[in-house]
């Protein structure tokens, strides 16, 4: 049974059978595990341009459940009475699949066999089916960018912002939220911090119709707003400090990328100008300032964060590397699973195994930092923050004085031995020393001290070949480095190295249909829980439809407009009746839960030990003496009372709490965080160390006020209101009972202790987990 590239036009669908299976991650196996052996084993005798043999055919829904001549191919689920499986297993001489050839049996190996038998046990997931009788091309995510007219929304009055005008065309607004839940909902989207008591008292007292304009106005100029939109980007780019092959090496400059990331959403550096730095930095930096230099190569550790595989030893698994290169490229861009394409054409995208290719020859040509392995040198290929003649400089100043300091060494060397002589010699060798010119001063820089980044420079401009069934040994035709096809095709020039100073401006150009439309819904889907397209990675035709098509196109040319601003759309989001709408109402604002950063970061605010100061570089061992191996990788866990952001995160290992409170995955691209509820989050609560000294540090500032007003400050700083007589009294209830517990400890111990346990309570409450 074979199966070819065309097999799965009408993009076969089997539904699942056991719930315990997730249909996304069914898919993907079958993506990465069956399809590749049904491609090379099947198509010939069953797919559309075969024979059907057997009267089997494996290119519709109801062929493959209606089977053939010997019964259903799959039974989802069910081993036994799935002809599939007997067939590959050669366990019936009359039914051998693939059959031997020329005598010579053709039998699956027992890995591919096993994944079979797993596919078929976990339902036989495929891609949802997909109708393909219109040109794909033709696929609303691909089309044009126009900027939509503005429709008659149902109550003008209630029109703020134009987003309104689309959301309020067919359905009233609920009413809106009041000051308090505002304030701690803008707060919290732009800087993942809670706001201060002050901030709440300016605010409530400022009636002024612009209020709440000047309170988005100083969150977006606070340092804040940088870091909690900068981890959306790393979300998106896998942002990790180490990289994730076998022993999953630290990347001690990695840190540098991080940094300008959160440095750019800071400087509102503008999202086409943000992507070319990210995509060809090195290659731009002369062009621009000298103050910029620096910046335009670190972006470039946007590629070079890209996993790695194996063990370093050689360049067996590059392949690995920049399949991930692609596979983040196409999703964090364009919204694109182009990875797909690297073993055969995408089965539902017009993205085919030659554009993927040329993709891949792009990548090839460049150099990435190297991190080091298990069989491999140290860390290499860093690349320097000052241009190229700079360095030279800097080595010729370094070989000067390294020449300088030999011919002192022997003029000592001379000197002693002629003490050891006679005085005469010594006399005549000093005056030697006394006669020699002045040397040259110091340079001020040297050369092992020059600032380097984790980052990517142009190699040997190379087209690669494609490789049949992904399998790099395994080559076919040679693939000139190129766009995709379905935003224009065009070819890298001759003479233009890698090519990614022309991919950098294929895929910020105006006119492409994707960017835009992908980011302006990821900010949406930042202010909001969710976006305007569910599946923020994947606008192709298997991704879901905006569910307003129209607003979708508005924000992007508004985007593109505002000179790709990032803040600017920031303005029209927020200040608009839609975000201001009460959560408490069907139809409002969504409700959410504060996420992994946000929780620790309140938690040291509150606490008084948040340090906001930015954070570089990670503790890490010295690379001179790094041993680690596959068997013992590396590993650390490394405190700070840093912002999360700054936190030291590895490629493979979880970070325990960002882990438990569903962070950001660091082996493929985040979208959108999750919001699971599990028991061992309440186990958190109840026993983690982190979460109890923060509610002693909490304890220990309400015992430094006056004892009236130690309540109000905790309700005032952590929900952003005084409590309520039934809270005061149910809190004093509660000290009492506390304290009269503990006997036998000094008072203040015991004060403490109380008050301790009533900040775990408060912290740990819904009112402050929960953003309204």
């Amino acid at each position: 049974m074979r199966c070819s590239a065309k097999i799965l036009t009408s993009t076969v669908c089997v539904v699942l059978a056991l719930s315990h299976v997730d249909a996304d991650e069914g898919e993907a196996f079958f993506e990465k595990k069956i399809r590749p052996l049904f491609v090379e084993n099947c198509a010939k005798c069953h797919g559309a341009d075969g024979k059907v043999k057997g009267g089997l055919r494996l290119d519709s829904r109801e062929a493959i459940l209606h089977g053939g001549d010997s019964g259903p191919a799959v039974v989802p689920g069910d081993l036994e009475k799935s002809v599939i499986i007997h067939a590959v297993r050669y366990t019936d001489e009359d039914m051998q699949m693939p059959p031997p050839k020329d005598g010579e049996p053709r039998k699956l190996s027992d890995g591919q066999i096993a994944d079979l038998s797993a596919w078929v046990k976990m339902g036989a997931p495929m891609p949802a089916a997909v109708a393909r009788a219109d040109d794909p091309a033709k696929h609303w995510a691909f089309q044009p960018l126009k900027s939509p007219p503005v429709p008659e929304p149902l109550d003008k009055a209630s029109v703020k912002k134009s987003v309104d005008a689309f959301l309020f065309a067919k359905q009233a607004p609920v009413p809106p939220a009041d000051k308090r839940t505002l304030l701690r909902r803008a707060t919290y989207d732009l800087t993942g911090l809670s706001p201060t008591p002050p901030e709440c008292d300016a605010f409530l007292a400022d009636t002024s119709p612009d209020a709440f304009a000047k309170v988005v106005e100083r969150l977006l100029a606070s340092p804040a707003y940088g870091e909690k939109w900068g981890r959306k980007w790393l979300d998106v780019v896998h942002y990790a400090d180490t990289c994730g092959n076998d022993t999953d090496h630290p990347t001690p400059h990695a840190w540098r990328y991080r940094n300008y990331v959160i440095k750019a959403f800071n400087q509102d550096l503008p999202y086409d100008q943000f992507l070319r730095e990210q995509l060809a930095g090195d290659l731009l930096a002369a062009s621009q300032p000298p103050e910029r230099f620096a910046d335009c190569i670190t972006a470039t550790g946007y590629l070079a964060v890209s996993r790695r595989f194996g063990s370093g030893k050689d360049d067996r698994d590059r392949h690995l590397d920049i399949e991930d290169t692609i596979d983040t490229l196409g999703k964090a861009v364009l919204g694109l699973t182009i990875g797909c394409a690297r073993c055969h054409n995408h089965k539902s995208d017009p993205i085919s195994a030659r554009d993927y290719y040329g993709l891949y020859g792009i990548f090839a040509s460049t150099r990435f930092s190297f991190p080091g392995g298990e069989h491999a040198e140290r860390p290499r290929d860093l690349v320097p923050l000052i241009p190229p003649d700079e360095v030279a400089k800097v080595a010729n100043a370094e070989a000067a004085k390294q020449e300088r300091d030999a011919k002192g060494n022997r003029v000592l060397r001379r000197a002693r031995w002629a003490m050891e002589s006679a005085k005469a010699k010594v006399d005549f060798l000093l005056n030697q020393v006394l006669c020699e010119p002045e040397p040259p001063p110091e340079p001020e820089v040297k050369v092992k001290n020059i600032a380097v980044a984790y980052a990517v420079a142009d190699g040997m401009a190379v087209n690669a070949h494609v490789q049949k069934r992904g399998e790099p040994k395994d080559l076919g035709d040679e693939v000139p480095r190129k766009n995709l096809d379905l935003l224009g095709g065009q070819l890298v020039p001759a003479d233009a190295g890698s090519g990614r100073r022309q991919l950098a401006e294929w895929l910020s150009a105006p006119q492409n249909p994707l960017t835009a439309r992908v980011m302006a819904n990821r900010i949406w889907l930042g202010h909001f829980g969710h976006g305007l397209v569910a599946t923020p990675n994947d606008f192709g035709i298997r991704g879901a439809r905006p569910t307003h098509p129209e607003l979708l196109d508005h924000l992007a040319v508004k985007f593109i407009e505002s000179g790709w601003s990032v803040k600017a759309m920031h303005r029209l989001i927020m200040l608009s009746t839609a975000y201001q709408q009460t959560s408490l109402a069907d139809g409002g604002f969504p409700r959410r839960r504060l996420d992994a950063e946000e929780i620790r970061d309140t938690y040291l605010a509150f606490a008084g030990e948040l340090d906001r100061t930015p954070n570089t570089g990670h503790p890490f061992p010295d690379d001179e003496k790094w041993e680690f191996s596959q068997h013992e990788p590396f590993k650390a866990l490394y405190d700070s009372p840093k912002r999360s952001v700054y936190l030291m995160t590895q490629r493979i290992q979880r970070h325990p709490f960002l882990s438990l409170f569903d962070g950001a995955d660091t082996i493929a691209s985040t979208p959108q965080r999750n919001a699971s509820t599990v028991p061992t989050q309440a186990l958190w609560f109840l026993n983690n160390p982190f979460f109890h000294e923060r509610a002693e540090s909490l304890a220990k500032r309400l015992l430094a006020l006056p004892e009236t007003q130690r309540l109000p400050f905790a309700y005032r700083l952590c929900l952003q209101r005084p409590p309520t007589d039934a809270e005061v009294k149910s809190a004093t209830a509660f000290l009492a009972a506390y304290e009269a517990e503990n006997t036998g400890i000094p008072a203040r111990q015991g004060e403490l202790t109380s008050w301790s346990a009533y900040c775990r309570v408060l912290l740990s409450c819904n009112e402050l987990l929960y953003l309204d």
